[in-house]
């Protein structure tokens, strides 16, 4: 469980993941060591799971983003994820309920990156059903954040 030290180091992080333990032991008023043991049990814990670039999307290459949603095949779920997930334009692929059993979020760098990842991946063996959505305009994305601790 997090207590509030651990909840405020990672904040710390989420904010500046390249401040170093000392900065990071004046800002939350604790001692270096805390701060170097805090971590380490976070990262060992995989709470932690590693410090990311954060970078633009278009301006690296990705022009569009695609939401798809599909029908697998019964019974080949699990492969056909795993296939569509080692595709570099495919950042999430989730297990979701409803109509749909896996949804999709890639990154493609144009219409013709688009097409391929259509015919080539995303309508492949084990596919009976795809549903594709273009991304007009992005709203709001960010990581993830802390939840609120309940009271």
């Amino acid at each position: 469980m997090l207590d509030d030290v651990d909840r405020k180091l990672i904040e710390a992080l989420m904010n500046n993941s390249r401040a170093s333990m000392r900065q990071l032991a004046v800002e939350l008023d604790v001692a270096l060591g805390t701060i170097g043991n805090r971590l380490k049990r976070l990262e060992q814990e995989k709470i932690i799971k590693g410090y990311n670039v954060i970078l633009d999307p278009a301006k690296v290459g990705w022009e569009m983003t695609v939401i798809v949603g599909l029908r697998i095949t019964k019974g080949r779920m699990i492969e056909v994820q795993k296939r569509i997930a080692e595709d570099p334009r495919v950042f999430l692929v989730y297990d979701v309920t409803g109509d749909y059993d896996s949804f999709v979020v890639a990154k493609v760098q144009d219409t013709d990156d688009l097409n391929d990842l259509t015919k080539g991946v995303l309508t492949s063996e084990g596919i009976e059903r795809s549903l594709t959505h273009v991304v007009l305009n992005t709203v709001k994305e960010t990581s993830i954040k802390l939840p609120k601790t309940k009271s």
